[in-house]
């Protein structure tokens, strides 16, 4: 099984980041085996639904992230507090989500969301593993994050990535999107989970904001998190046309219809993946 693989690989790198003998050693062991995308790639699929299998690995990555963590601590060199600890907290809380995921479902998981003495990286991890799982009675509870301003961005994040599960919800997300578009810090944080949610629904209901965001959408060179890109793509989806756009002024130039190919073979690859953010 991958991820019990992925898991054990996890634990493995995280004890020989224990037999460090200093802050330098620590370091470039971290470089070495890649840490960060072996720690986030792990964790990624122990969010999932049907884990139960991967508690006794989870729990063994859990004790090495405390004790990794304590190493660390101990260093206090200032890259090391200011960079790595942060790091390992956040997979900490992530491997402790997940084994409450892995041990009790999605009712274990809402205890932690509920408990607001939690810490709060631990209450968003455990939000995003229920986005994961999408359970069908689990909406209203990101409704309420999608509805309620000023809500805390990192698990508006996550319920906008959940709506793309919850068919009919899509005007939803369209009120959040019309709400944050004057807000700059914002838009360019949610407005593209907002955009691949809408264009995962496929709902004909978002077809009058993808035909506004042509022209008045921001760019961006990564297609992802471009606005026009998004919508070209998702309007070609609803209508199986090719637009006008402020991007590509001439939709029937070929490099344009190249681009587009690319840009939804890189949407189709990526519409079940769900990002985590950085919880401050």
């Amino acid at each position: 099984m991958d991820a019990i693989r992925r898991l054990c690989g996890f634990a493995a790198a995280l004890e020989r980041l224990l037999n460090a003998g200093d802050a330098t050693e620590l370091e470039a062991t971290w470089d070495e085996l890649n840490l960060g995308q072996v720690g986030w790639e792990a964790l990624a699929l122990a969010r999932r639904a049907n884990t139960e299998a991967l508690e006794p690995a989870l729990a063994e990555v859990d004790r090495r992230l405390l004790a990794a963590l304590e190493r660390c601590r101990a260093f206090l060199d200032p890259h090391i507090v200011t960079f790595r600890v942060p790091e390992l907290e956040r997979w900490q809380h992530a491997a402790a989500a997940a084994l409450v995921g892995a041990r009790w479902g999605v009712a274990g998981l809402r205890t932690v969301i509920a408990d607001t003495q939690a810490p709060l990286g631990r209450r968003y991890f455990a939000f995003l593993a229920l986005a994961e799982r999408h359970p069908k009675e689990a909406w209203p509870l990101f409704a309420k994050y999608l509805q309620t301003p000023g809500a805390h961005h990192a698990f508006v994040a996550a319920a906008v990535e959940a709506a793309r599960y919850y068919p009919g919800q899509a005007p939803n997300v369209i009120a959040l999107f019309q709400r944050i578009r004057g807000d700059e810090m914002l838009r360019r944080f949610l407005a593209p989970k907002i955009l691949e949610s809408l264009y995962v629904l496929a709902d004909p209901a978002a077809l009058p904001l993808f035909e506004e965001l042509l022209v008045a959408g921001h760019t961006n060179a990564d297609a992802g998190r471009c606005e026009v890109t998004r919508a070209l793509v998702a309007v070609r989806k609803l209508t199986g046309r090719v637009a006008a756009s402020s991007k590509f002024p001439d939709p029937e130039e070929p490099t344009v219809i190249r681009a587009l190919d690319e840009a939804q073979r890189i949407f189709e690859e990526e519409k079940d993946r769900l990002e985590p953010v950085v919880v401050i």
